[in-house]
């Protein structure tokens, strides 16, 4: 281990952050709690925090060799990872390429339906607010994010979208939409949170089963099993 664990600094909704004794690195702690609807619904999803960490730092490094820079650092243990102490640009990104969740009930198309080219969204990163949809003005007029941020941003969306899709039809699951954040580090824009069943819908990509956390946001069933199945799809179980 690079660094020695300190003080919490902060708990989210999935995760722990906890300093170390090297102010460039933090480690991030999954846990098996579960929320949607912006924390209205909570419960637990068993075993959700190793997949995640697990899944999450796979496919960091999956993308780290196709040269997107990422936080990832160390996987300490199961459900432990170090990762870069970056400054998180307050935007959520999100990619869809299949009409699924609020994009269906924006635009009254129904789920599976195909847009003619992937979709980019950002989102003002805030609970208080609920995440509102805002656009690129929006992000440079109040100082969110500069407009080389802002381009960097959303050409390494674009390409995480690419090798995402590519990797998943490779192993049986449409990558329909997926959220990331990004963070400042010495100078640098790099993907930093998490990749991982919270964060993207799958779907079979014969059946079209959800293979995500709609399952436990529609009370549909068979949460952890979609976990689990996602970990086996891409080897790691």
């Amino acid at each position: 281990m690079k660094a020695e664990q300190k003080e919490q600094l902060y708990e989210g909704k999935a995760k722990k952050v906890f300093a170390t004794s090297d102010p460039d690195l933090v480690i991030v702690s999954y846990k098996d709690d579960a929320t949607a609807f912006n924390g209205l619904k909570k419960g637990t999803i068993v075993g959700k925090g190793v997949i995640n960490n697990r899944m999450s730092n796979y496919l960091m490094g999956l993308l780290a060799k196709e040269g997107i820079e990422t936080h990832y650092v160390e996987e300490l243990s199961d459900s432990d990872t170090l990762v870069k102490h970056v400054q998180i640009v307050p935007l959520e990104v999100i990619m869809r390429n299949v009409v699924a969740g609020s994009l269906s009930k924006r635009t009254g198309l129904p789920e599976g339906a195909i847009p003619s080219m992937p979709i980019l969204e950002l989102y003002y990163k805030s609970d208080e607010l609920g995440d509102p949809m805002i656009n690129s003005d929006h992000a440079l007029a109040f100082g969110w994010a500069t407009q080389a941020e802002l381009e960097q941003i959303e050409s390494m969306a674009r390409k995480i979208n690419e090798i995402l899709k590519k990797f998943f039809a490779g192993v049986g699951v449409d990558l329909v939409d997926f959220k990331i954040e990004f963070g400042r580090y010495k100078g640098k824009i790099i993907l930093a949170d998490e990749i991982s069943p919270d964060t993207c819908r799958f779907w079979d990509s014969k059946t079209k089963e959800k293979l995500d956390k709609d399952r436990f946001r529609r009370d549909m069933g068979g949460v952890e099993g979609a976990y689990h199945e996602m970990m086996r799809r891409i080897g790691l179980k």
